[in-house]
């Protein structure tokens, strides 16, 4: 099973994750709020994920890393 991880601290919550993902399981977190004061990125089901690392192509900041 592929696992993402997303440095929190770091992300600006752009969204362009989010619209990456062919699954649709990436949407910006609605409790969290980062340092910078964006609310980061996260994975809301990480069973679905099929490790295509399109999120972590289209992040300006890199802040996201596929395992597989």
């Amino acid at each position: 099973m592929a696992k993402v991880i997303f440095q929190e601290d770091r992300c600006k919550g752009c969204g362009l994750c989010e619209s990456a993902c062919p699954k649709g399981i990436i949407a910006l977190s609605k409790e969290k709020i980062n340092a910078k004061g964006y609310h980061p990125a996260e994975i809301t089901d990480e069973t679905q994920c099929i490790a295509c690392a399109s999120c972590a192509m289209m992040c300006p900041d890199t802040v996201i890393t596929v395992e597989r």
